[in-house]
C-alpha cells in the first residue's frame, strides 16, 4: 500500500511540474508573439518590406473592415512603392492568447499618414492578428481589422 502511495505522490508531483512548464512555455510564447507583432507594426510604419516578408506567411490574408482583402504580395508591393506614408502607426491594449501552435493578438491601432495620391488619414481601429508556429518560427497568417472607430471628443 505504501508503495502505491509513493507512486501516487510521484505522479502528482510530475503532473504539477508539467503544468508549471506549460505555463512558462505559454508565457514565453505570448511574449514572443507580442514582440513579433509589435515588430510587424513597426515594419509597416517604416514600409520595411524585408521585415514584413520575414514575418508574413506566404499564404497570408488580411481582411479589412469594408471587406477588402489583401495578400502578402499586395502588402509587400504597397510597402516597396510606399503607397502609404505613416506619421504614426502604433497599437495599444495588446492582448495575446496562445492555443498550442496558434496565437491571436488583439489590439487597438492608431494610424495617421497620407496615401500616395495625397489623401490624409487619421483613424483608430481594432485588429486581430493570427500567428501559427511553423518549423521556422511563428508566422503571421491572417489579419482582420475593424472599420475605423468613431472619433472621441
Amino acid at each position: 500500500m505504501q508503495k502505491f502511495l509513493v507512486i501516487g505522490v510521484a505522479v502528482i508531483m510530475l503532473a504539477a511540474i508539467g503544468v508549471n512548464r506549460m505555463s512558462a512555455s505559454s508565457d514565453d510564447n505570448k511574449k514572443a508573439v507580442a514582440a513579433l507583432d509589435t515588430q510587424y507594426q513597426a515594419a509597416v510604419e517604416k514600409n520595411d518590406a524585408a521585415t514584413m516578408d520575414r514575418i508574413l506567411a506566404d499564404d497570408f490574408i488580411l481582411v479589412i473592415g469594408n471587406g477588402k482583402t489583401y495578400t502578402k504580395a499586395d502588402l509587400l508591393k504597397g510597402a516597396r512603392s510606399r503607397d502609404v506614408v505613416y506619421e504614426h502607426q502604433s497599437d495599444t491594449e495588446q492582448t495575446v492568447r496562445v492555443w498550442g501552435d496558434t496565437a491571436v493578438v488583439t489590439a487597438k491601432l492608431w494610424e495617421k499618414g497620407r496615401t500616395q495620391d495625397g489623401k490624409s488619414f487619421d483613424k483608430t481601429l481594432w485588429f486581430s492578428d493570427t500567428y501559427v508556429r511553423t518549423p521556422s518560427g511563428w508566422r503571421y497568417v491572417f489579419g482582420q481589422a475593424s472599420l475605423p472607430l468613431p472619433k472621441t471628443p
